[in-house]
């Protein structure tokens, strides 16, 4: 995945026709989409097939469960065609370790902890051992959120090079300029962008925002 303007569109929404829109209007500006179950529901793997052709693609499946199924789905995410996928590191170091091992030339990412207020109940307690189990399964990085900025700065000091990518900029609060400041690889925006009367200007004023706090 390429490391330009270190943003990463979430695209959750489940409309294809708008969906492959704003990739149109935002691909200048952004280095990778991500796409969730809800864009899948509706639209298919075909469409991640499409637009792996456009751009590097993020499944954020959050896999979740035994090895071998974090294996099978896995396996189809890689077979689509994106660039990357992402796990929950709960389930355990063997399922964490199927994911790594299923995905080839893919990326593997590691929720240790959530943007949502409601992480800090379970997984703001773990997130310190989540972090370092992605570093033990060899995976390529974690998520962790913008939201607390530093939650990001305290998890850089335990993955080391590996790469972090931190969700909820814009509309849950999160900063792109501070948490790129904290030690995070890239931001991940999702509604600031494609829910704006203007998704482009919006993808490149998070952009250039990012690239001031660099």
């Amino acid at each position: 995945m390429k490391l330009e303007s270190r943003l990463i569109l979430a695209l959750d929404i489940t409309d294809c026709d708008e969906a492959m829109e704003i990739i149109g209007q935002t691909s200048e500006f952004i280095d990778a989409v991500k796409v969730n179950y809800p864009f899948v529901l509706a639209c298919g793997m075909e469409a991640v097939r499409e637009l792996a052709g456009m751009v590097d693609v993020i499944c954020d499946f959050k896999v979740a469960d035994i090895p071998n199924t974090n294996r099978l789905i896995v396996e189809q995410v890689r077979i689509a065609g994106a660039s990357g996928v992402i796990c929950q590191a709960f389930p355990g170091k063997d399922s964490v370790e199927a994911c790594v091992s299923a995905a080839g030339n893919m990326d593997v990412f590691v929720v240790t902890e959530m943007s949502h207020p409601g992480a800090d109940r379970y997984l703001m307690q773990v997130a310190e051992d989540m972090a370092k189990l992605a570093v033990e399964t060899g995976a390529t990085g974690i998520i962790a959120p913008a939201t607390r900025p530093e939650k990001v700065k305290q998890l850089r000091q335990l993955v080391g090079d590996l790469k972090i990518l931190s969700p909820g900029v814009g509309v849950q609060g999160g900063s792109a300029s501070d948490t790129i400041r904290a030690g995070a690889d890239y931001v991940i925006v999702g509604r600031a962008i494609y829910q704006a009367d203007d998704p482009r200007e919006a993808a490149k004023q998070i952009a250039q925002e990012i690239k001031g706090a660099l």
